[in-house]
């Protein structure tokens, strides 16, 4: 798979993707090893060079960066949290598959875990300016978008009539998911900061 032209079909053309990934049989560690590992540390090396290098202005505060080891830290954390996440939705996917009468195929239901995280990934980058990090979160929603696409090419042959209850009910895990991890994230660096920890 040549992960240039597979991030780049996902976010110009999914549909079309879609129908080329279907019919594929990625393994889970392949996919993530190719692909997930590579794409998944763009935010992440953004966030170091964007809080740690860059900085940003915080209201009544003035311009903060974080110490380069905090920075550092907070990459590496971003990094595996997000990974983790895409897993665990994979899984949580997978497992929901015979609810809405579809096919319970891991290797299909990571897929659509992984490749729908694309466009936050690539849109990443933009977190060395830290303010432009809406844009990145804007990017979060056309992946929901794409991920609804995955389900509606048929990806774990979901009947028709239960495509949309198995996407809200997979948005909604991972919407959750990924709130928890922000809030790990902020929980951490926000006791560090107050403790003078980093």
């Amino acid at each position: 798979m040549d992960l240039v032209s597979r991030a780049q079909g996902i976010i110009l053309n999914p549909k079309k993707a879609w129908e080329t990934i279907k019919s594929e049989d990625i393994q889970v560690k392949d996919l993530f090893t190719s692909y997930a590992m590579i794409l998944a540390a763009i935010p992440a090396i953004a966030h170091f060079i964007g809080l740690g290098l860059v900085g940003r202005n915080i209201p009544f505060v003035g311009w903060y960066r974080y110490g380069l080891g905090s920075a550092f830290l907070y990459m590496l954390l971003s990094y595996i949290l997000s990974l983790v996440s895409v897993l665990i939705v994979g899984f949580i996917i997978n497992a929901l598959a015979p609810t809405f009468g579809s096919t319970q195929n891991l290797n299909k239901a990571m897929a659509l875990a992984v490749y729908c995280m694309t466009p936050y990934w690539v849109a990443g980058i933009l977190y060395i300016i830290p303010f432009l990090g809406i844009l990145v979160f804007l990017a979060g929603f056309y992946g929901l978008y794409i991920l609804y696409l995955g389900f509606a090419q048929g990806m774990l042959d979901t009947p028709k009539e239960k495509v949309i209850g198995f996407f809200i009910v997979s948005l909604v895990v991972t919407i959750v998911i990924l709130l928890i991890v922000s809030f790990i994230l902020g929980g951490i660096f926000a006791v560090g900061a107050v403790s003078g920890a980093y």
